[in-house]
């Protein structure tokens, strides 16, 4: 076997209604709570922040976070919790990445512009923990965060400081999600599993273990979570699915689907997880040759029943899977219908480009020639 490492991330609290306990875990004084209006609106922090209330804990609440997060965002949080203590970051990926950087820039007093790529941030953060609302980013488990600079380029940090010293996995939180937002998060967390069990780099037997897990749980349950959402059983299997997969990619990163999602994201505004699904089909099918062995062990967790068949029979069935899953989530499956046009791929070929640090984990080259020919298949 060859030599490997492999990080788990942060401690892990899962169980219906486990948000109520931040403040066992959090330090004496005021707490950035970094969450959205539209959570606030719902009142889904409600019940955690009056515990960290009732504790003694003072939240300071930062609800001005929106979806792919800009520098001014992230900014605004830093200089909002200077004085904090502790950082919970309350939602989806967009909240939580914000956390996880305003956590370390607080406690570090590093300039973000030396951080940005891998392994640049290694100063102490202040405590924090990551509390999802959507079983989708795994943004929890990981030490990645992604912030939109300049208008539409997004750029990413990844380095272990950022990871999370306590993860809280509460699937009441959940219950409430719009059906295409359980269906496109899900397919978000399907894809993590998928790019770190094929990952170009750094793949191991622990983060294939995780990976192939998460897809397994997924898969299962994503159907219950969106056909019935009060569901805490499928709920919960879907947030510990994301999870995994978040650990997964944590240790094995993803490449060419988010390579190619990221671009649609800065300059569509398209919700990461939609993004995901529309490219997953084409980049699985240029892909297939070169990662077939591992598409066909994919398909064989999926369906037992495929060891009955080839290797290329077996990676096929797992590709169509794939592409089923996400025509009966009901997420939009052409770039048309989020409003790109044939006028726009050349730009997205480019910005895709730009995404080295995942298109060197994708299991076979894509060049600004093949993104093009891709994302003209997904139009």
């Amino acid at each position: 076997m060859d030599a490997f490492q492999f990080f788990y991330g942060p401690r892990l609290v899962s169980g219906a209604g486990a948000a109520t306990g931040l403040p066992g875990l959090l330090p004496p004084g005021p707490c950035l709570f970094v969450t959205d209006a539209q959570l606030r609106g719902l009142g889904l922090p409600d019940a955690a922040l009056d515990a960290l209330a009732g504790a003694g804990i003072t939240p300071r609440i930062f609800d001005s976070v929106e979806a792919d997060p800009s520098l001014d965002t992230l900014m605004a949080a830093v200089a909002f919790g200077a004085d904090c203590t502790s950082v919970v970051g309350f939602g989806g990926g967009s909240p939580m990445d914000v956390a996880k950087l305003a956590a370390y820039l607080i406690g570090s007093g590093d300039p973000l512009d030396s951080l940005w790529g891998v392994g640049k941030a290694n100063g102490k953060r202040l405590p924090l923990a990551l509390v999802p609302t959507t079983a989708g980013t795994g943004s929890e488990a990981t030490p990645v965060s992604i912030i939109t600079v300049g208008g539409a380029e997004k750029k990413g940090i990844s380095s272990a400081a950022l990871v999370a010293d306590w993860a809280i996995l509460d699937a009441e939180l959940t219950t409430g999600l719009p059906r295409q937002v359980t269906a496109a998060t899900g397919i978000d967390a399907m894809v993590h599993a998928i790019e770190a069990y094929t990952s170009n780099r750094l793949k191991n037997p622990m983060s294939d273990l995780m990976a192939g897990e998460a897809l397994r749980l997924l898969v299962a349950n994503i159907d219950r979570a969106c056909d019935h959402p009060g569901d805490l059983e499928a709920r919960g299997a879907m947030l510990l699915g994301a999870h995994l997969a978040g650990v997964a990619f944590a240790n094995a990163p993803v490449g060419g689907v988010h390579a190619l999602a990221y671009p649609l994201g800065g300059h569509f505004h398209v919700p990461h997880g939609v993004s995901n699904a529309l490219m997953l089909g084409h980049v699985l099918g240029h892909n297939l040759h070169a990662a077939m062995p591992l598409y066909a062990e994919l398909g064989r967790i999926l369906d037992p029943q495929l060891a009955e068949f080839g290797t290329q029979a077996q990676a096929q069935a797992f590709v169509q899977r794939m592409a089923s899953i996400c025509l009966k989530a009901g997420v939009p499956l052409r770039l048309s219908e989020v409003g790109v046009a044939a006028a726009d791929l050349d730009l997205l070929a480019r910005e895709a480009m730009k995404q080295e640090r995942l298109l060197v984990n994708n299991p076979c080259p894509i060049s600004e020639a093949d993104a093009r020919r891709l994302y003209e298949a997904a139009l």
